[in-house]
């Protein structure tokens, strides 16, 4: 079974995962989808955090927050990303499908130059997100214990920023006992400019209670975006 995005977590359990991410680019999308050389190397990292806890059995509280660095051929930037609090509704659930809302907050960063990969200071964002999964059974041709697909959909409205429209799609499966594999295809829309859309695969092994998990993900279409 699933435990995170379109499945809430029952009254009193969380979780929190800790990611850092590094990311480089030497090639952009200009506003025609071409690629071309940047003037300079892109490089943002990031540690972020995300946690969430069940208030209830239908209404899950969730943070993200993370620490930003970076820079290209323009400027540099560090600091705080945004803090972003949210709730998810468990709208509907059986014992393979799942269907939430989630609505959230989210106060600009702050840091030296932060609102390049963040709100500006001063700015915030507000979120609406809609995710529906269905939990499969893996079947032996497959050689999986079990597997998932999701898709989400989000607008975010920002106030500094244009807003934006994204799309996800997760299909995952456990086998070996303490082993997932996981693929996703996401991408987004700014308002009146950028465009993106990446693919992700990632390997995950369970430790317990603890886990660690591994991805590559790479930018494949989009428009004024590295």
């Amino acid at each position: 079974m699933a435990a995170a995005g379109a499945w809430t977590q029952p009254k009193g359990q969380g979780q929190v995962i800790v990611k850092y991410e590094d990311m480089r680019a030497y090639e952009g999308f200009d506003p025609s989808g071409d690629t071309l050389s940047l003037l300079a190397r892109r490089r943002d990292a990031a540690v972020g955090l995300f946690a969430e806890y069940g208030l209830t059995d239908r209404l899950t509280l969730q943070l993200k927050a993370d620490w930003q660095s970076g820079e290209d051929a323009f400027v540099d930037y560090e600091g705080r990303g945004p803090v972003e609090l949210g709730l998810t509704w468990k709208a509907w659930r059986d014992d393979h499908n799942a269907v939430s809302l989630y609505a959230g907050y989210a106060e600009a960063g702050e840091g030296r130059n932060a609102g390049y990969a963040a709100p500006g200071v001063g700015g915030h964002d507000w979120e609406m997100r809609v995710s529906a999964g269905r939990s499969l059974k893996g079947g032996d041709r497959l050689g999986l214990d079990s597997a998932f697909v999701e898709v989400q959909a989000a607008r975010r409205l920002r106030s500094d920023l244009p807003d934006e429209t994204r799309a996800d799609f997760t299909v995952g499966g456990r086998f070996g006992g303490h082993w997932m594999v996981m693929g996703q295809a996401f991408g987004g829309a700014a308002d009146g400019g950028a465009r993106w859309a990446s693919i992700e695969g990632s390997l995950v092994r369970d430790l317990g209670e603890w886990s660690v998990q591994a991805g590559w993900r790479e930018t494949v279409a989009g428009r004024e975006t590295p």
